[in-house]
Order: C-alpha cells, then structure tokens, then sequence
C-alpha cells in the first residue's frame, strides 16, 4: 500500500529529481513541556511513520528511483526519560522502506550533499529538482523547518530548481484507497458509538461541558482522541458556527447542536447532528429540521463524480432556501445568507478540511462532508446535520448512514432512556 503512493508520487514528480519530507517536531509549550506531537499528514501518507524527527527522502533518478528513511538511533538514556523510539527494522516494517534504505539521521545532511554533488550521479544521474513540501499548514514546527531548509539550500546549490511536492500529493491524497477508508468507517463506527451514549445522558439543565466529557468518556475507553474541537451548543449558542466555549446550561426545550469527531490512526470523523434537549422536537423545531434534513438527504442522492464543489454548495443551498421561503421566513433568495452562512461540505482524510483541488471536479474515491444547515439566532434556533460521504464510481455510499437523523429515530432512541 504505502510502497504504491510512493510509486504514485514517483510518477507525477519531476524526474532528475529529490523529494524531502519531514515529519516535525512537537512545538514548546512551556521551559519544560511540549504541546502534543503532530505529524506532518504527507510524511505520514507516505511512511505511516508517527515519530518526531523523522526525515524520507524519495528519488527519481534519471536511472533508478528510491526511498530513504533517516531516524535517530535508539537512546538508552533518553529513552528512559521520554521512551523508545524506533528501530530501524521497525521503521522498516511500518514504512515498507528496506532495511538497507533505513540511516542514522545524523548522517542525512552528508547523504543529500552527495546526491547533488557528482560522486553518486552514476546511481541516480544529475539531480536537477529538489521537492520541499511547502504547505501553509503547519504541523508542529514543520513548515518553518523546510522553509528554512529550502532556502538554505538554494543557497548552497543555486542551479538546483526548489519545487512544491504539496500540490502533488494534494492530487493523490483527494483519492482515498481501501485502508484509508477503513479508518475512516473506524473513526465514524465510534463517533456513533459516543452519540448513542450521549442520547442517553442528554436532558434539560445539563451542561454542555457536561456533554463533552460525556463524549471524551466514550473517546478515552476507545483510546482515541477528538478529530477537532467538540463543539456542543445548545439553544442560541447553536447558531454560531465555532461555537466551542461548551459552558452554558441548556433549558427545556432547547435545541443541542453537536458538531465532533474522531481521530483513528490519524483519520478523521466529522459529524454533525441536533436534538432535543427534552427528547421531543416542538412543531417549529421539527419545521425547521425537516429542511436542513431534506437539504442533506437531496446533496447525498445528487452527489456523484464529475460534480463541481461550487455545484455541490448551490445544490443544497437551493433547497435550503426554498424551504425557508415555502414557510414564510425569507421572500427573496438574497436573504438566505441571513440564515445560511458556511459552505455545504469539504474534502476529508487525514485532515478535517482535508486537502484538495476545489477548483476540479470530485473524484471517484474522495469523501466529502455534506452539512447544510439554518441559523435562526431571533427564535434560538440552529440546526446543523452532517454526514461522510464516499464518492463512487455510479454515486456515492454514506458511511455515517448508521448514525440515527430521522426526527422519529431520534424521539424513539431518547424516550427509551426513561423506560
């Protein structure tokens, strides 16, 4: 599997060429203590390797084309302080990289300098490209350590062309293979497991924090951790997007806008769902439901390959605003932003907003969050519902069809908590 991306990658890059990839390192948080480590998504997408520090480099050489792996050697002492890292014949085995192929790191500087020197031209041929993955997100300290190094080595190797590997690997990575959407199916499988748990908790006058541990409960028995910042929104805290304060009461009926995830094996979940606080919609709530559910259910049916993003976007933002005009809420199209005011969905993998050419049209194998949604902050109202769809070759499957949305789905589950 991994060993096909590589070769993936190999065939659209630049041959004569060298690509580096770092994995980052965790960034301070204090004179002592680290934020928690995370690793680059295209080191990982290529190596499956989660440790800092960390360095492939892939060559496509006129002659022959090859992977290398750097880590640091293991440290009896500093593994008593912070643990192993890993051998060498482990990183092999993760990474499918050969055990011939995998260095000390301290020996990477000297390795790359030959490449681009002469002594190994007859192994891989004159290297005229060098790959930085410049990215504008930033994974620990990792963009900041290729800029640096990219700009250090144009210095030092001015004919060589300093090239973006980001854009190539966004290409391979909007198409998701069989693993990947395994550990997204994992990653939902629980988030669902954790939204049952909370039906059973939820009641008037709990707190949303409350909620949220609920929910981190269900994560940590699954030793897994959040995909995004939870957010659990009651009432009118509901209709602001990145509502993730999660600290307010939540009254009789209310409303309570769940928007969360999971990260499994660094693959992510999103889903949003709402309910009733009480465990019964009131009659403009089920209204107002019904539309954002139609408006989710309709772009489900409708998606397929070869749509546009800008189509998808349209698609249920039509329906979202002929719903609001049919029960006298707006008059005009215009003002459905007055209620509506975020795109419909986004690529997802290995990010939330996993990366992707929104330009092109969808590809068969990406998945794709569909999330319409109506804000009414004057009634208190937000209701957002949101699914995980992989995209077919004849349509699309949703892998969070087991996740319950119906509003008699939702009343029936809630009412069996008091029985």
């Amino acid at each position: 599997m991994l060993e096909k991306r590589r070769n993936n990658y190999l065939k659209i890059s630049e041959k004569e060429s060298i690509s580096i990839f770092y994995s980052g390192h965790a960034k301070h948080k204090s004179n002592d203590q680290y934020f928690p480590f995370s690793v680059n998504r295209n080191f990982f997408y290529l190596t499956n390797i989660v440790q800092q520090d960390v360095i492939l480099v892939i060559i496509n050489g006129k002659n022959k084309a090859d992977s290398f792996l750097f880590i640091e050697k293991q440290d009896p002492i500093k593994a008593l302080w912070d643990g192993k890292t890993l051998t060498f014949e482990e990183a092999s085995d993760i990474s499918g990289i050969k055990l011939e192929n995998i260095r000390d790191i301290n020996t990477f500087k000297t390795f790359i300098n030959q490449l681009l020197g002469f002594s190994r031209a007859a192994q891989f041929g004159v290297i005229n490209n060098l790959y930085f993955d410049l990215d504008k997100q930033k994974y620990s300290d990792y963009l900041s350590l290729t800029e640096f190094n990219a700009n250090k080595f144009k210095k030092l190797y001015p004919a060589i062309n300093i090239l973006n590997s980001n854009p190539l690997l966004t290409t391979l990575r909007m198409v998701k293979d069989k693993f990947e959407v395994e550990q997204t199916k994992k990653a939902i499988e629980i988030t669902n497991d954790a939204l049952n748990h909370l039906l059973k908790t939820i009641k008037p006058g709990i707190n949303e924090f409350e909620i949220e541990a609920e929910y981190n409960y269900i994560l940590n028995k699954n030793n897994v951790i959040p995909s995004f910042d939870t957010i659990a929104a009651g009432g009118k805290n509901a209709t602001i997007l990145h509502y993730v304060d999660n600290n307010q009461k939540i009254n009789d009926n209310e409303l309570l806008l769940l928007d969360l995830g999971v990260d499994y094996n660094n693959y992510c979940s999103d889903i949003s769902r709402t309910y009733p606080v009480n465990g019964k919609f009131t009659v403009r709530q089920k209204q107002i439901y019904e539309i954002v559910l139609k408006a989710n259910k309709e772009t489900i049916k409708w998606l397929k390959p070869g749509r546009t993003i800008s189509e998808f976007n349209e698609f249920g933002k039509k329906i979202l605003t002929e719903g609001l005009k049919s029960i006298g809420l707006i008059k005009e199209d215009s003002e459905i932003t007055k209620y509506y005011y975020h795109s419909l969905g986004h690529y997802l993998g290995l990010d939330i907003h996993d990366v992707g050419h929104y330009s092109e049209v969808i590809p068969e194998g990406a998945i794709i969050t569909v999330e319409p949604g109506l804000y009414i902050a004057e009634e208190g109202i937000g209701i957002r519902i949101e699914d995980d769809i992989l995209i077919t070759k004849d349509g699309n499957i949703n892998l969070s069809e087991s996740i319950i949305k119906e509003i008699d789905d939702i009343e029936a589950f809630m009412s069996k908590k008091n029985k």
